[in-house]
């Protein structure tokens, strides 16, 4: 791919801004599976005798215009669990509002329920030459490399032309085309598109802005999430 393409720094408010007018509505649903012994710290594996190593659910994307809600497929949140893996998901949503910059995280953690008030991030991404395609749409391929704390991750994604720019899973919604798969960290982490519908949303999908939760903001998040984990590793040591 030529040049002046190779890196997205910035750009994703002009896919906003020419976007919008061809901007449709419709649901996306994801299959995600997660490698749970991947994220286990050092020194701590015996913890993979309680944790199952593999874990898959699916979420559904609700989008119109410029806003767009990520949450749990309602299927499997309304079946009866019996599976060891599903009990270590939280139940999370997200809410990206493109046209403002707006994200929003909530989510429960030991039955205490956070609203993570963020912005939309740009990612320095780098476009690859490789294509596939995924449910009948022509897919790109763009990567990039973040560190989280002591960790380096690297994030693949393949994103649709054909479809509107600005959606994907989770925070994997800045490129200029729908985002249909996500490898994190060679499958640690895998999002991927199984079934696309490019309809009006029913009564019963209406995308609405998350209210509930203890308000904080990202940094602060994670800062919770840190004690947490300290907390658990103090007990299993003991």
């Amino acid at each position: 791919m030529t040049t002046p393409f190779r890196y997205i720094v910035g750009a994703v408010f002009l896919f906003v801004v020419q976007g919008v007018s061809a901007q449709t509505e419709g649901v996306i649903t994801y299959e995600i599976t997660v490698n749970n012994h991947r994220t286990i710290p050092a020194g701590q594996e015996g913890m993979k005798a309680m944790v199952p190593q593999y874990q898959t659910f699916k979420q559904q994307l609700f989008f119109k215009d410029t806003e767009s809600v990520y949450k749990p497929l309602l299927e499997e949140e309304d079946e009866e669990s019996n599976s060891r893996g599903r009990r270590f998901r939280m139940n999370t949503l997200n809410y990206t509002n493109v046209l403002t910059s707006l994200y929003l995280t909530q989510t429960s953690i030991f039955g205490k329920k956070y609203l993570i008030t963020d912005t939309l991030k740009t990612v320095p991404w780098k476009f690859g030459k490789e294509t596939k395609t995924i449910q009948g749409h022509e897919c790109m391929q763009a990567f990039y490399r973040v560190s989280e704390g002591s960790r380096q991750q690297v994030i693949t994604a393949w994103y649709a032309p054909s479809l509107p720019p600005n959606l994907g899973p989770e925070k994997y919604n800045t490129l200029p085309g729908a985002v249909l798969a996500v490898d994190v960290n060679n499958a640690e982490r895998v999002f991927l598109a199984k079934k696309i519908e490019l309809r009006p949303l029913g009564k019963n999908e209406t995308i609405t802005v998350p209210s509930d939760g203890q308000k904080v903001t990202a940094e602060e998040f994670k800062k919770i999430m840190e004690e947490q984990r300290k907390q658990r590793a103090g007990r299993f040591r003991n």
